[in-house]
């Protein structure tokens, strides 16, 4: 729509549902076009109402000459179900881009760069031997589906390395468009079967949305079990039991999924608390899925990531050889932020051989992931060593990353901590804070009358009033009776600190 000079804008009605669609209702008043220029020639008018006139069903004034085959009603109606409160992987903004990094991907991308003098040695090796291990030396060419086979050598390294030398198979490794396709691709494998014999899957409230988004276009039964936020969102063994007794009346529990560190509450699960997971997953029959995109993102004292994979085969061979595991990782957070370029990979264990070439006909059928994502991802797994050209710049870079990062997770919840009517755990890890809001009862009841959530009228009136963006805390699930809301510690520190203290003042009028 074109507005001209003289209308205005007499209307504007914006509501959000934790579905991942909005309505947007605008009222215009239009004194006149203001620009004759808008209008088409009256010739050409009139031979294109002519034209018109002479489609088939349009002479008798019907506008549609037969019903659509596709409607609101005849669509699937699981995907009607799908909710999803923010769109995909949340756009990482890393203060600073690591130089190596995206030297690697250029030279793939431009391979005459590697004549350039400007480039470390170290770069142009590992462009070069990723470029080999390329159909026809080019990027642009696809890849075995799993993804290239050296960059899952170098994965594999990578995970072996991580967990201390326990050894890691590149065919148990799948590179994958983000670790969104993985883990939908996971759970298209495990889910079956109809009413109380249908698959249920145990996922955290609060959650990232690609779960019950995902469940819901499966039909899957989604079974919550809620985080403790008394304790800094921890995960309870006692919870796990009460979701999973209740579940069992109503369906087949076969998935235990797992975020740690945590989106969005930020908690960093201790190493008791994951060995007592795998003990319940191996006692209860259970597949672990674990996501652990944000491993590099610890920032509190004390607190240190421990790989479900590593914890699992530390345990001993009751449980290394029994418990099946997915485990996810992704380029697109921790220190890089690269999630632009899609990449990510999932590394199974223990999946029974059969069941492994039905997930790889089922990878297949997308052809392969993006292969700059693989490449960026080979840049993120095999980093510079010490001798390295490259080495220092990028140790230099990755410290200021994480660093700043920690000093911004310190500095949100200590301002949200001193504003009336919020309360924030510590920022563990990961990207986020989930605080929670105390709502006077007069604004649930506003909310309830415009049939809203009322920590999204919360927002929606914060984003009105101050231009700040945050994401309601009903888009990812919380107990009943208590709102929050979710906000990245991204942004830079000087304009983090007074958007905090924007927000923090703009909350005191309403809460």
């Amino acid at each position: 729509m074109i507005m001209g000079s003289n209308e205005t804008l007499t209307g504007f009605i914006w509501r959000l549902s934790p579905v991942s669609e909005f309505l947007l209702e605008r009222r215009l008043s239009v004194a006149s076009f203001g620009n004759a220029g808008l209008l088409p020639p009256p010739g050409n008018l009139a031979r294109a109402l002519r034209r018109q006139a002479e489609q088939p069903g349009m002479a008798d004034g019907r506008t549609m000459p037969k019903d659509r085959v596709l409607t609101l009603e005849s669509m699937n109606p699981h995907v009607r179900m799908v909710e999803y409160a923010v769109r995909g992987p949340i756009v990482a903004r890393a203060n600073q881009l690591k130089k190596e990094l995206m030297q690697v991907s250029a030279l793939c991308m431009y391979p005459d760069l590697l004549n350039s003098p400007d480039i470390p040695e170290d770069a142009k090796q590992k462009a070069q031997r990723l470029l080999a291990a390329c159909g026809g030396q080019s990027i642009g060419a696809y890849s075995a589906s799993p993804g290239i086979e050296l960059i899952r050598q170098d994965v594999a390294a990578f995970i072996q390395c991580r967990d201390g030398g326990i050894p890691s198979d590149p065919q148990n490794i799948y590179l994958s468009t983000g670790a969104s396709s993985a883990v939908v691709a996971v759970l298209k494998l495990l889910v079956s079967g109809e009413g109380s014999s249908r698959t249920g899957v145990m996922i955290p409230i609060p959650q990232y949305p690609l779960y019950s988004a995902t469940l819901a276009e499966l039909n899957a039964q989604q079974i919550n079990y809620y985080l403790d936020e008394d304790h800094c969102w921890a995960l309870s063994i006692e919870e796990l039991r009460r979701a999973l007794g209740q579940a069992r009346r109503r369906c087949r529990p076969r998935v235990l999924c797992v975020i740690n560190p945590g989106n969005p509450t930020g908690q960093v699960q201790s190493r008791k608390c994951i060995e007592e997971v795998i003990h319940f997953a191996w006692e209860e029959g259970l597949f672990l899925m674990a996501d652990e995109v944000y491993q590099d993102n610890v920032y509190a004292e004390g607190s240190q990531f421990h790989s479900f994979k590593k914890v699992l085969f530390e345990m001993g061979p009751k449980y290394s050889e029994a418990v099946e595991l997915a485990s996810f990782h992704s380029i697109s957070k921790g220190f890089m932020g690269e999630c632009g370029f899609r990449g990510g990979y999932m590394e199974v264990i223990n999946m029974d051989p059969e069941v492994q070439q039905q997930l790889t006909k089922l990878v297949s059928v997308r052809l392969c992931p993006p292969v700059t994502g693989q490449i960026l991802l080979d840049a993120v797994v095999n980093r510079p060593q010490p001798g390295d050209p490259s080495y220092q710049r990028f140790s230099q870079e990755k410290s200021d990353v994480l660093g700043a990062l920690a000093r911004k997770a310190r500095l949100t919840e200590e301002i949200f901590n001193r504003a009336p009517g919020i309360h924030c755990n510590p920022v563990q890890g990961a990207m986020y804070a989930f605080p929670r809001i105390e709502l006077p009862v007069r604004a649930v009841q506003e909310a309830q009358a415009l049939g809203q959530a009322p920590d999204m009228f919360f927002c929606l009136r914060l984003l009105e009033e101050t231009g700040i963006c945050v994401v309601p805390g009903s888009g990812f699930g919380q107990r009943e009776g208590t709102f929050h809301f979710r906000m990245t510690i991204l942004p830079p520190e000087e304009k983090l600190e007074i958007l905090l203290q924007k927000l923090s003042q703009s909350s005191n009028t309403k809460l």
